[in-house]
């Protein structure tokens, strides 16, 4: 038969059946229909290949049923490859990204909560201090519904959000909700990034890693724990960044004074300063609850042990005890120019003092020599003419 003139089956010619419809399933379910493995040839071998040479139908039929078998095998071939993928990726388990930004220094979280009421995630308290939303695709969760497929964003009222499982591009739009209800945004945002790996197979718990955390699974609460220990720290860096440049302001008026031995500084700068640190420091321990313990760190060990350990990874402990330090160095430094302002202003009045004494000493000189008293001249003619009675 010659090739160039032969035409595949009529079957492959027609529009597709609801028996043909069937082909968009996956591979290994193709194969468990044994009605359909003969058509299956078609899509398995190559382009050269889908047609061999027939003399009549029943050599047709024959060839198909010689690979029938060979067709098998590559199904085969393929669902294992497709388990050792699978089985890999389980090994190496799942990568969320998590960004952590710094907006603004006051969050409205209940009109945040009313706009975005579809959202909310119900907190685990009453008294809470951030607000969980959850965001996903429908069409992703037909397979099922896992907690590490959607987009989680954590907001805490002090100013920080959280990012789970946000890529780059798509951060910004999220951020946009938030800004909607902040106050006292920042004209540099301060961003942090971390990462969360979901491996199920993992012995333990939880493993630490650079910039990273392994968890058995990721649930909302360890979100709500990760989240809050972020949030605190991308907060407490912007603070401390605060306080660093209130101390090179300071250091620049020490080296002033020792150069020229004067201090210019006006007080209302001064009580400014003073203001500024005494906010930074109330800021960072009422607002942040730096050493607050999160419920869900009380309640469960399993948690306490990341929120430990992310406390320790971000130096948290240490990083207020070298804020405190500055702040007692900004505040020395104040009650120092302090003492220097009264000093001054002491001085001032001490000579004001004198001023004022002096001039009233030389206007009563002034008025006993050029406008004598009454009483003054009464008793100089007395004078004068006692004096002139005595001389007859």
């Amino acid at each position: 038969m010659n090739t160039a003139s032969y035409s595949p089956p009529l079957v492959f010619l027609r529009p597709p059946s609801r028996t043909l419809a069937a082909l968009t399933l996956s591979r290994r379910r193709l194969f468990t229909f044994p009605s359909l493995r003969p058509f299956l040839g078609f899509f398995c071998y190559p382009a050269g290949d889908r047609f061999p040479r027939l003399s009549s139908s029943l050599s047709f039929d024959s060839e198909i049923g010689h690979r029938e078998g060979e067709v098998a095998s590559c199904f085969d071939e393929v669902s294992c490859q497709d388990h050792l993928l699978q089985a890999q990726q389980e090994e190496q388990g799942q990568f969320i990204p998590v960004k952590a930004y710094f907006l603004c220094t006051s969050i409205d979280l209940r009109s945040l909560q009313s706009e975005n009421a579809f959202n909310v995630i119900p907190p685990a308290s009453r008294a809470t201090v951030y607000v969980v939303l959850r965001y996903y695709d429908p069409h992703l969760m037909e397979t099922g519904f896992s907690d590490s497929r959607c987009n989680y964003m954590v907001v805490f009222h002090y100013g920080s959000v959280v990012l789970f499982n946000v890529s780059d591009h798509e951060a910004d739009g999220y951020l946009k909700i938030v800004e909607k209800h902040a106050s006292g945004l920042l004209p540099d945002m301060r961003k942090d990034d971390y990462a969360v790996v979901e491996k199920p197979t993992l012995e333990t718990w939880m493993q630490g890693g650079p910039d990273y955390i392994v968890l058995k699974t990721l649930n909302i609460d360890g979100i709500r724990t990760i989240g809050s220990v972020l949030g605190q720290s991308i907060a407490l860096d912007y603070y401390i960044r605060q306080v660093d440049g209130m101390v090179a302001e300071f250091t620049d008026i020490n080296r002033g004074l020792e150069k020229t031995g004067t201090f210019t500084m006006k007080s209302k700068k001064l009580f400014q300063l003073v203001g500024k640190a005494n906010s930074n420091l109330a800021d960072v321990i009422l607002k942040l609850g730096l050493f607050e313990r999160s419920d869900i760190a009380w309640k469960n060990a399993n948690y306490a042990q990341i929120w430990e350990y992310l406390r320790d990874e971000y130096e948290l402990t240490q990083r207020f005890g070298n804020l405190d330090f500055k702040l007692k160095f900004v505040e020395h430094n104040v009650r120092f120019f302090q003492e220097i302002l009264q000093n001054k202003k002491y001085v001032f009045l001490e000579w004001l003092i004198i001023l004022l004494i002096t001039v009233e000493i030389l206007i009563s000189i002034y008025n006993i020599i050029f406008h004598p008293t009454p009483t003054a001249l009464q008793k100089a003619n007395t004078q004068r003419t006692s004096q002139e009675g005595s001389a007859y």
